[in-house]
């Protein structure tokens, strides 16, 4: 992991559990690149990565962005969330990639893509989000 202002929380638990490791971040563009694990007990009954694991992974892709984004001075939470599936995903290493496309006083819009070891894009996802100062939803 590359040392972000994400350094000074907890990972949560869901995070971990998809192997979530932040590759490169660009806070000024508010860009950010992320390993995932593609684990085996995540696949359907087609030995593939079922979708509800890929959509967590690209939602999980576009809330550092935010976060790193802010400096951590804003939280967001998902209020909507369009996936796309282009293809297949197997397990192994797969990298999210995600940008902050507008953000505003309660309300921004993000952008993500799943990729696998190869560079093939295998899922994109829009979303909307409303965002709080960080003080306030943790008080």
């Amino acid at each position: 992991m590359i040392p972000t202002v994400l350094d000074q929380f907890d990972t949560p638990n869901c995070a971990k559990l998809l192997g979530l490791d932040i590759l490169e971040a660009d806070p000024p563009r508010g860009w950010v690149r992320i390993a995932f694990e593609g684990k085996p007990e995540f696949c359907n009954a087609s030995g593939t990565i079922q979708g509800g694991f890929l959509s967590a992974m690209l939602d999980d892709t576009m809330g550092p962005a935010v976060l790193i984004h802010t400096n951590a001075e804003r939280l967001p939470s998902t209020i909507d969330l369009h996936v796309t599936f282009l293809a297949p995903a197997r397990p192994g290493k797969l990298f999210g990639e995600g940008l902050v496309t507008q953000i505003g006083k309660t309300i921004g819009f993000a952008e993500a893509r799943l990729v696998d070891e190869d560079g093939r894009v295998l899922a994109r996802a829009t979303s909307s989000f409303r965002v709080r100062r960080l003080a306030d939803a943790l008080a």
